[in-house]
């Protein structure tokens, strides 16, 4: 189990910007994708992105892409998702997710770890 803590929410008009950030414990995360999902209320958890370890190979949901950006600092341990253009739709916790095996063939399955997440919520 990876300890993580998400940051960065809050609360914004819709166009508006967040830069959320992601910092997990233990020495694994440089070898480890990370992924970001997201929970509206009554939801299940929902994919958003998803970077490999190394950071040459991302996945969006069709629904954030072109708006959405993940990366990430592995001597850090930090992984970040950067949400322009953020919609009302896009209102949730959103969570960190890592380990998760990330490759050219597989976007990642998150694992049953969560942390507290961070609130996003976007006004019309």
């Amino acid at each position: 189990q990876v300890d993580v803590v998400e940051s960065g929410g809050g609360l914004v008009q819709a166009g508006g910007s967040l830069r959320l950030s992601c910092t997990a414990s233990g020495p694994t995360f440089s070898v480890s994708g990370v992924g970001w999902f997201r929970q509206a209320p009554g939801k299940e958890h929902e994919f958003v992105a998803t970077i490999n370890c190394d950071g040459t190979i991302t996945y969006y949901a069709d629904s954030v892409k072109g708006r959405f950006t993940i990366s990430r600092d592995n001597a850090k341990n930090t992984g970040y998702l950067q949400m322009n253009g953020l919609k009302p739709e896009d209102t949730a916790v959103y969570y960190c997710n890592t380990p998760l095996y990330v490759s050219s063939r597989a976007r990642g399955v998150p694992n049953d770890y969560w942390g507290q997440g961070t609130q996003v919520t976007v006004s019309s």
